[in-house]
């Protein structure tokens, strides 16, 4: 009996030791609690308050020469203007304002962005688009845009329709986009028509003592176009000199060796010396058209082109281009070429339309007029700039449309008391 009782006593004895313990702990726990709220919340004010100065100093200029005051510069940053936030870190700006016209717009790269409530445009930019990262779930009031001047080889996932149907607007090759980037690699009309690294076709027929009638160049080998396979069967009808890493027979000056060389005057001076280039695209796509097929209409050399089914729609005259698709095989091709090689005034009707200097083609001329940017031109936007642009415009015309709409008065089912039948506005009963 003895023993039950002193077991008694000490398991009470236990129990109290415990709930002194917990409590003393739940205690130190509670007052850690609040001094490391107190600290919190202090650093928090410092970082935020930093962050906002530094970002009224960066825009400070713009504030100044629209004349705003210091007082609504806050509410002008954060409320007055659509925010357009690069999903995809594109330009590296982390706030700015683009003026686009009679409209401005706050780009940024910052993510913390998008669960702000002047937001309205999400950016993507094609090579870095990864499905696994999208902003999900997709606000109402989120437009998507999509930037992307690559081909499919790129990014294979932006050409099946489930994607690409996901942004409001695009800019990409194709013609059909809301920016189309189908010209991205032509300047414009001028150095189409320009004769600066034209060699006179006598020249040419002399050159042919060493030179082959065929040139190609190209260091990304066997791409999905599956180029090189068709060039190494070419190769086995017609002569062709080849200066890149794929299937290379010949070497470029040392000067010359470095891919950057590809747009130096030198490295045109020699392919302009040759009568044909091999134009090849990575990847077969209409409307995508690259620097392979404008660089040797821009030389004076008729281009044999295999790439965009649509290359038709965009050739300066109706004869200045030798299409692949044309020829049943390469033996035919090859055949083909080495007639017009013997023939001067066959091959003379491929280069008429540059020695006249005139381009009859009017889908490509009304193309380059309408453009609103500019290739390797500084007085010009670039077609991200227009891309940003565009959509800043759009997310505009829309608010724009919103505040027209007539707002509807709240409506409600009639009374059980009321004679008329249906609904009616409410408190007019």
């Amino acid at each position: 009996m003895v023993r039950v009782q002193r077991r008694k006593l000490l398991a009470s004895c236990l129990c109290v030791t415990a709930a002194v313990f917990l409590l003393v702990t739940l205690q130190v726990v509670v007052e850690l609690g609040k001094f490391e709220g107190k600290k919190f919340k202090n650093s928090n004010l410092k970082d935020g308050h930093a962050k906002m100065e530094g970002e009224r100093a960066q825009l400070q200029p713009f504030f100044e020469k629209e004349g705003l005051t210091p007082s609504r510069q806050k509410t002008l940053t954060t409320e007055s203007y659509p925010v357009m936030l690069w999903w995809s870190p594109l330009t590296g700006d982390t706030r700015r304002l683009g003026q686009c016209g009679a409209d401005t717009c706050f780009f940024t790269i910052n993510r913390t962005y998008l669960h702000h409530r002047m937001t309205r445009a999400i950016l993507f930019y094609g090579t870095d688009f990864n499905i696994d990262s999208l902003p999900l779930p997709r606000k109402a009031r989120h437009d998507w845009a999509l930037f992307h001047e690559e081909s499919p080889k790129n990014n294979y996932k932006l050409f099946h329709k489930p994607i690409i149907t996901l942004f409001n607007y695009t800019a990409t090759f194709s013609r059909h986009s809301h920016l189309p980037l189908t010209t991205q690699y032509l300047e414009g009309v001028e150095v189409l028509k320009s004769r600066r690294y034209l060699v006179p076709l006598q020249s040419k027929n002399h050159l042919r003592t060493r030179l082959a009638p065929l040139v190609y160049v190209q260091s990304d080998c066997d791409p999905p176009s599956d180029r090189d396979s068709y060039v190494r069967e070419l190769m086995a009808y017609i002569e062709v000199d080849s200066y890149g890493e794929c299937l290379r027979n010949r070497d470029l000056p040392e000067q010359l060796a470095d891919p950057a060389s590809m747009d130096a005057d030198g490295f045109y001076r020699i392919l302009a010396q040759y009568k044909f280039i091999l134009a090849f695209e990575n990847a077969v796509c209409d409307d995508y058209i690259t620097e392979k097929f404008w660089r040797p209409l821009k030389l004076g050399v008729v281009p044999v082109y295999h790439g965009s089914p649509s290359i038709a729609d965009w050739l300066p005259s109706n004869r200045s281009a030798i299409l692949v698709s044309a020829f049943s095989h390469p033996r035919e091709l090859a055949g083909y070429i080495r007639q017009l090689d013997r023939d001067d005034g066959r091959y003379a009707a491929y280069i008429e339309w540059k020695l006249r200097g005139e381009i009859s083609n009017r889908r490509l001329l009304a193309a380059l007029a309408e453009r609103r940017w500019g290739v390797q031109d500084l007085s010009q936007d670039n077609h991200i700039d227009a891309f940003e642009c565009m959509v800043c415009t759009k997310v505009w015309d829309n608010i724009r449309l919103q505040e027209k709409k007539p707002r509807r008065r709240p409506r409600c089912k009639r009374s059980l008391a009321s004679d008329s039948p249906g609904v009616f506005p409410c408190g007019t009963g």
